[in-house]
Formats: C-alpha cells, sequence, structure tokens
C-alpha cells in the first residue's frame, strides 16, 4: 500500500471529492489544498470566490444552464462576449460570440468541450485590455519567519488564440501602478486558497486596472518559459515551496516560449527540423512524448533566451516553425 505525505494534482480533471476524503481523514498533504483543487477545476467556484467573496474586479459574467438562459445573459452583457464552459481547460468549448447569430454555434461548441455532460457555463462581459499576464506567485516557508509567505516572479506576458496559449515571454513590461495592483490581486486569491506552492494567475492588464481572469493551483503552461528564464522553474519552485525549502524567484535572462502544434490527426509521431530548432542561439527544446497527435494539440515547447523579450521571441517563433511533426506510419519509413 502507498502512503504519500503528499498529493500534488498535475491536471484539472480530479475525482476532487476524493482530495477532500484525504485531506480530511489526515492521509496526506494536498497541494496545495483539496479546497483549492476542487474551487479551481469549476469557473464557477473560483469566479464567485475571486468576484463574490474577495471583491477582486472582474468582467460582468453570468452562469447559465441553458440555451435559453445563455441566450438571455448574452444579451444582457451585450456584445461581443465570451462563453466558456464552467469545467474545461486549454481553450476547450471557449469562444466569443460577435452576435445573436453566433449564439448557436457557440452553446454547441461549449457543450462539445465541457468536461462532463449538460455542464453549465459561464458568459462574460468582453474586457478591453492593453495585454494579459500571468503573475506566477508562490507560497513558501519564509525561512527567517518560519511562517508562510507570498513570492512574485516577473511577469509572463502571453498570447492566446481560441483561448488557448501560443506564445509567452518574460518580463512582461508593465508600470509600477498596474505591477502593485497585479501583485495585490493574486495574493489576495492566493491567500484565500491557501497552502503552499506555485499558483498561475491570470490577469486582464487596462492602464493601470487590473482584473482577474483565472487561477490554476500549480505550475502554468505559459509559465514554461521560465525553464530558461529564471534561476529556478516554476517545477522547481514548486516543490521547494511544497517541501518548505527557500524560494528563489530571481530572473537571470529575458526570454520567451513558443508552443509546437500537431498540425495533423495521427497516432503515433515522429518530428524532423529538430536540429534546425536547436541550431537558433540561445534555445532549447522540450517535447511531450505525447503518443497522439491532432491539429491543435501542444506536442513540444520551444524556449529562447536573449538580451530582450523582442529578441527571444523571434527566436522561438523561428525554432517553433522549424520543427515539422509527422504522421507514425513515416517512422518506418
Amino acid at each position: 500500500t502507498v502512503k504519500p505525505d503528499f498529493v500534488i494534482p498535475e491536471i484539472e480533471a480530479l475525482a476532487t471529492d476524493e482530495l477532500v476524503k484525504i485531506e480530511e481523514e489526515g492521509l496526506a498533504t494536498v497541494v496545495p489544498t483539496a479546497r483549492a483543487a476542487k474551487l479551481t477545476m469549476n469557473r464557477e467556484g473560483i469566479r464567485r470566490l475571486a468576484a463574490e467573496e474577495l471583491g477582486l474586479p472582474t468582467s460582468g459574467y453570468e452562469f447559465c444552464s441553458s440555451f435559453e438562459e445563455f441566450q438571455a445573459a448574452a444579451d444582457r452583457l451585450g456584445y461581443p462576449n465570451v462563453v466558456k464552459p464552467v469545467m474545461s481547460s486549454s481553450g476547450k468549448g471557449q469562444s466569443v460570440v460577435k452576435s445573436q447569430e453566433d449564439l448557436e454555434a457557440a452553446w454547441e461548441y461549449a457543450m462539445s468541450g465541457a468536461r462532463v455532460a449538460n455542464q453549465r457555463v459561464i458568459v462574460e462581459q468582453f474586457v478591453e485590455f492593453d495585454y494579459e499576464i500571468t503573475l506566477l506567485t508562490v507560497r513558501g516557508i519564509d525561512p527567517a519567519t518560519g511562517k508562510v509567505a507570498t513570492w512574485f516572479c516577473e511577469p509572463i506576458g502571453h498570447r492566446q488564440e481560441d483561448g488557448d496559449y501560443v506564445e509567452s515571454w518574460q518580463p512582461m513590461v508593465m508600470n509600477e501602478r498596474a505591477l502593485d495592483n497585479s501583485r495585490s490581486v493574486a495574493a489576495r486569491i492566493t491567500n484565500a486558497l491557501g497552502g503552499r506552492g506555485v499558483f498561475g494567475v491570470e490577469l486582464f492588464v487596462s492602464g493601470d486596472d487590473v482584473y482577474f481572469s483565472e487561477v490554476s493551483p500549480r505550475p502554468h503552461d505559459t509559465g514554461l518559459v521560465t525553464l530558461g528564464t529564471q534561476r529556478f522553474s516554476e517545477f522547481e519552485l514548486h516543490a521547494k515551496a511544497i517541501l518548505g525549502l527557500p524560494v528563489d524567484v530571481t530572473l537571470v535572462s529575458p526570454g520567451a516560449s513558443a508552443v509546437v502544434y500537431g498540425g495533423m490527426d495521427s497516432m503515433g509521431v515522429s518530428y524532423s527540423g529538430l536540429a534546425e530548432a536547436l541550431a537558433v542561439e540561445e534555445t532549447d527544446l522540450r517535447l511531450f512524448g505525447k503518443p497522439e497527435a491532432f491539429p491543435t494539440r501542444r506536442m513540444g515547447v520551444v524556449i529562447s533566451t536573449a538580451e530582450n523579450t523582442d529578441t527571444a521571441r523571434e527566436r522561438a517563433a523561428q525554432a517553433a516553425s522549424a520543427i515539422t511533426v509527422h504522421t507514425g506510419e513515416d517512422i518506418f519509413k
């Protein structure tokens, strides 16, 4: 029988009620907490905590259980708006509704992308933001006091398409007030969730104003850039924080990441262009080892560093474009 000291959720599709039982019975420490895992796997839970209990600024929103409720909510919130299943990840089921003509297709797409059948959706007012960031927020033990404290990595800028991350870069240049506001929002939501570890807090920024979007109680996909930019990556920081070891969020170089997509449907894959990708200056590559590809599946990521983020983004994009994913049959040719 395995009796772990820690249970560390790595994905969102979990039986969170079982995590609650494990925690309540004292069988193991759930990271960061069972409550955090339960709340963050459901957009309704985390949005109500952020907006209604903590009073954090968010976009206007409504939750809907039927197409008729969705239609009425969209009309009240105005167009364009954004619809998402309350339980999904990586942009699945998410779309922008530009007019009433888009409602039926958006509803069907949300239902198809939901993690469970008969899913509720969240409809959000469209926020006119200047940019969006991920603020990796680390809750660990301060060696000077022996108590839980909070550290912030340098902000990570990112670009998404259809709700899924395409590229990220660190640091994202922000004015001091927007950065302070971002840290305040991140601290409040992570303190409410509790526990220790890395949290990926997603925020919209408009001028000095900051709007809470979502939070993941684990290392974040946009944070893969920290494999090249920080003294300790988000994964190392997660382990250090969980174990109560000193936390160091030092940035050592500007950098960027770019996603390598499957580009096709295939069981079994091979790759070409790896040497060309790795020949790009200050560039590294991680392939995820996924056995099946489909067009928008993330199969790997390129991480590049440079003297500034613009150059790093160019290098990462160049390296990612050099890689081609082939069908399983090509392996045996």
